[in-house]
């Protein structure tokens, strides 16, 4: 692969190549990244005056100050590549699969007579991962299927050879049941061991038919020698695993390894339903959300959560069944619209979900909705607001024993927290601990800049405190000439009371109301992030101190750390080789010298 880069008016000299385009913006941050099968033809056409009529594209291109290219070999290279820089780095309009779920795996571990357990950390060098799985149920119900099948071992025993021979351990109660052949006391050798879980590997890929053989050989050559007892074991074994494979089964067994990916959208959104399909039996199934950044097509759409999740599942299919006829086919990528028969019930069936999907987002956004209204609504109905209360502020101050003071804004917007718009402050005008003056330097300081940019004002303000803390957010608002154009209330904490401004009897909402519970929800959130923002900075004021005594240390040092590392405890846990390639061999020696003395400390 081959990288460059060049500014946007250089865009025809770009070369006709398959590969990928990074756009960035002012700030050097990357805002887009796309493939390719010509790089000169498609980056060209974001910056023709015939095209990009879409308001999104437009604002995006207006955005863009540099560009950088890879060559690639192919469209499915540049295809894949694309996808592994959205999922590593999630570009501002790239489309994005929304999914909150951690999914788990069954892991299979790299260590003598290896275990098979669940997990939903995915750490590579653990071992061998089979997964995600996106039921759990399903994915019980295949590690039933192992143990009931294989012998697999669940202690957590180091069972190297030596230790084995040292006669260190005793069989459990596992090997009185049944359930394990006691590898720890050398009853079970570990080729025979690996034997069965190398079965059980097939299992998990999804690949009845060698294990069914296994059995039906190991069957057949013991009923040969007369081991009548056993081979019965085999053929129990043989039924389990065609009862297994007959229920998961959804179609003819001749469908050997394909995958099927449909779309349904909206105006907004796309909605995703991808299967794998092997020996006829459906092994995964999963749907995703996807919103529409940049009028993508629905093919677009299909082919970036294909992508996607054939990554996210490991899936080596080389036939593809989607709902969708490409027209612009990409080499390598072999997507069939089946028409009739087995294949074309499997597209019905998995649109059957993506539609079933689609109506459940729907409707559980039409609820949650409906229930953010509601509950702001009741709280205007509450307070005797004069408009819907959709954009809240709540500030909160806090300081321990009067060490470095910070306060904290949050922001909800409909009912619901407005993360990006939450706001720190260093207390920068008052010294010692003055809870009421702080207050009033962080209301001024808020709405000034508010002013000062043309921004919206808040429909209802909430105070984190009584009647002395609401005095003083009413003199900053009264100093910018605002007070009045807006609601402000203060809550106090102990009787969960309300103030109004120039009122001294504070009015109760009932303690079950909805809008209470906003109310509390907006103080807490307040709360914590003015906690959490005063434990950093304490932390790292204290810590700066310490560390700028060691020799060679000094503050442009500790703040590389510090950005770098996060915390204090990731310094403190870091390796000397990753603290070399940041600071250097001479200030990491001093460092690991004072690290080793305050251990514990």
């Amino acid at each position: 692969m081959q990288s460059s880069s060049f500014l946007p008016e250089e865009h025809l000299q770009l070369p006709d190549h398959p590969g990928v385009y990074k756009y960035f913006n002012e700030a050097d941050e990357l805002i887009y990244v796309g493939k390719a099968k010509s790089l000169k033809k498609r980056v060209s056409s974001y910056f023709n005056k015939n095209t990009g009529e879409n308001l999104k594209t437009r604002r995006m291109v207006k955005e863009i100050r540099r560009i950088e290219i890879t060559l690639v070999d192919s469209e499915l290279d540049a295809l894949l590549l694309e996808n592994n820089l959205i999922k590593k780095i999630q570009p501002r309009y790239n489309i994005l699969l929304r999914d909150d779920k951690t999914y788990p795996y069954l892991l299979i571990t790299k260590e003598h007579f290896p275990r098979i357990f669940q997990t939903r950390k995915h750490i590579p060098k653990r071992g061998t991962y089979f997964g995600p799985f996106a039921s759990v149920k399903a994915m019980n119900n295949v590690l039933d299927l192992i143990r009931d099948l294989f012998t697999i071992r669940t202690c957590k025993l180091d069972l190297s050879p030596y230790k084995i021979d040292e006669g260190k351990y005793k069989v459990c109660l596992e090997f009185h049941i049944g359930n394990c052949q006691g590898p720890c006391v050398g009853l079970q050798k570990e080729t025979q061991y690996l034997k069965d879980l190398e079965q059980a590997k097939h299992i998990l890929k999804g690949n009845l038919g060698v294990p069914k053989a296994y059995f039906r050989q190991e069957m057949q050559s013991l009923a040969e020698n007369l081991e009548f007892e056993k081979a019965q074991k085999m053929k129990n074994k043989l039924d389990l695993l065609e009862k297994y494979q007959s229920k998961s089964l959804i179609t003819s067994p001749s469908i050997q390894n394909l995958d099927v990916c449909t779309l349904v959208s909206d105006e907004k959104y796309a909605y995703v339903n991808y299967m794998r399909v092997i020996n006829g039996a459906m092994i995964t199934s999963k749907n995703v959300e996807l919103k529409k950044k940049l009028d993508e097509s629905s093919e677009e759409l299909l082919i970036t959560a294909l992508v996607r999740l054939q990554d996210q599942f490991q899936s080596d299919a080389e036939e593809i069944l989607v709902n969708i006829e490409p027209e612009n086919p990409i080499e390598g990528l072999n997507l069939t619209v089946p028409k009739i028969g087995d294949k074309r019930k499997l597209i019905e069936l998995s649109l059957k979900n993506a539609l079933f999907y689609k109506k459940e987002k729907a409707l559980l956004q039409g609820l949650n909705q409906d229930k953010k209204d509601r509950v702001i609504r009741q709280l205007q109905q509450d307070l005797s607001l004069p408009d819907i209360p959709d954009h809240i502020e709540c500030f909160d101050n806090s300081n321990i024993q009067g060490t470095n003071p910070v306060a904290s804004m949050v922001c909800f917007l409909g009912g619901k927290p407005a993360v990006k718009e939450y706001r720190h402050y260093h207390i920068k005008t008052v010294d010692g601990p003055n809870d009421f003056a702080s207050m009033k330097e962080i209301v001024g300081r808020r709405y000034k800049r508010l002013i000062e940019e043309g921004k919206p004002l808040p429909k209802l303000i909430v105070i984190d405190g009584g009647k002395g803390q609401l005095s003083s957010a009413v003199e900053a608002l009264q100093e910018l000439g605002i007070y009045g154009k807006m609601p402000i209330i203060g809550i106090a904490k102990r009787l969960e009371e309300i103030y109004f401004p120039g009122d001294s009897y504070p009015i109760h909402i009932e303690k079950k109301s909805e809008s209470l519970k906003l109310l509390q929800r907006i103080r807490d959130e307040a709360h914590r992030f003015a906690i959490t923002f005063h434990r950093n900075v304490r932390s790292k004021n204290a810590f700066n101190t310490q560390l700028t005594e060691i020799p060679g240390i000094g503050e442009n040092t500790v703040d590389k750390l510090l950005k770098h590392f996060k915390s204090v405890k990731n310094i403190k846990s870091a390796t000397e080789a990753e603290l070399t390639e940041l600071v250097g061999k001479s200030r990491t020696n001093s460092l690991l010298d004072w690290i080793e003395k305050n251990k514990g400390a």
